[in-house]
């Protein structure tokens, strides 16, 4: 064969090649998914929205773009109070809230964000991975068409914003209060009237006098609203909410139609962003209430004893009588408080005896 020959030879074969392993990566190309996110929180709110921000870039980014995520503020796309059933529709592929606020759903669902006087961030995340707390979660929602994912925990929060002092439980009669979930109905049977209403609307609420009192987060978040503007007593501690739980949801059919690595990421991602932002808390917090009461001159006060004690009592009844009318919340709250029992008595021996001991040398 002469030269020529065998240099188009060659080259014949190198297209041929070249074309297969073109059409073999065409083959191999995989779909992207391009999703929307609605939230339960004002667009970019510090923490909480710039969470549901960073969960949707790290999908992004852990998938190298086979997942685009667009995220909608509350009201953007759909209200705040929306969110659950527009994803549980198909109308979105993805939410980010608090379960507590889908208790008109589901009062169980509840058990899933924060129980008054119940576990802490830590606590809760030892009984969602290794206390059967995710997987009674994943079956609740499974009944509206939803997958769960633990994104995020606030820690402890404060007791809240009021307008007046509160040094007995009589005060708490006739106190109008944004407060959501089980708190909200503990302080109704203390005599008060909770009020249930998105994060945007809290200031101006609070500064007209359309409620005595609000409960949000803690410093960071309180600061970034402005309530110290309107309300110069803050309370402590954040009986009804001692390690409330965010949430991703992610319409079933949605989420089971991504191939399994992609369905691994969405997890993980919502673990990382889980991390983030307790993180986050725990660093601004600190910063935010020394702003709180150097700066702005907030009264930093302690609930009575007497006042939780009341209120601790009432949310033992308040959760009892969910309890006793669902079979299904008997069976989460058997487990939740079952690990309860055994997270109190390890904590007793480290968490809270080391707090006390460091607080000796103080």
């Amino acid at each position: 064969m002469k030269r020529r020959d065998v240099l188009k030879s060659f080259g014949n074969g190198m297209v041929a090649a070249t074309s297969l392993a073109v059409g073999g990566k065409a083959l191999a190309a995989k779909p992207e998914f391009k999703w929307k996110m609605v939230t339960t929180w004002p667009k970019n709110f510090p923490v909480l929205g710039t969470n549901a921000n960073y969960l949707a870039k790290t999908i992004e980014e852990m998938t190298g773009g086979r997942i685009r995520i667009k995220v909608y503020g509350a009201n953007e796309l759909v209200p705040a109070f929306e969110a659950f059933d527009a994803v549980s529709r198909g109308t979105v592929e993805m939410g980010h809230g608090a379960p507590y606020y889908w208790k008109g759903k589901s009062e169980t669902a509840q058990f899933f964000s924060a129980i008054p006087f119940g576990m802490t961030a830590q606590e809760v995340n030892g009984w969602l991975y290794y206390g059967g707390g995710l997987a009674l979660w994943e079956e609740l929602y499974d009944r509206f068409n939803l997958v769960p994912m633990a994104t995020g925990n606030t820690g402890v929060q404060m007791a809240g914003w009021f307008r007046k002092d509160i040094n007995s439980v009589d005060d708490l009669q006739g106190l109008k209060m944004r407060i959501p979930g089980l708190g909200g109905e503990v302080l109704s049977r203390a005599g008060g009237t909770p009020v249930s209403m998105p994060g945007g609307e809290i200031f101006t609420s609070l500064q007209s006098g359309a409620i005595d009192a609000t409960e949000w987060i803690g410093p960071y978040n309180d600061l970034a609203f402005g309530l110290y503007k309107a309300a110069k007593n803050y309370y402590y501690p954040g009986w009804h909410e001692p390690g409330s739980t965010l949430e991703t949801f992610v319409n079933k059919q949605t989420f089971e139609s991504l191939p399994k690595d992609l369905q691994a990421i969405v997890k993980h991602a919502c673990k990382d962003a889980s991390m983030d932002m307790i993180s986050e808390f725990s660093a601004k917090n600190n910063a935010a209430l020394d702003t709180l009461v150097n700066k702005h001159q907030v009264s930093v006060k302690a609930l009575p004893d007497d006042v939780l004690k009341k209120l601790h009592w009432l949310s033992n009844e308040v959760v009892q009588d969910i309890v006793d009318r669902d079979a299904f919340s008997q069976k989460v709250y058997a487990s939740y408080s079952s690990f309860q029992q055994q997270a109190i008595k390890w904590s007793d021996v480290s968490e809270y005896a080391y707090m006390r001991a460091r607080g000796l040398g103080a």
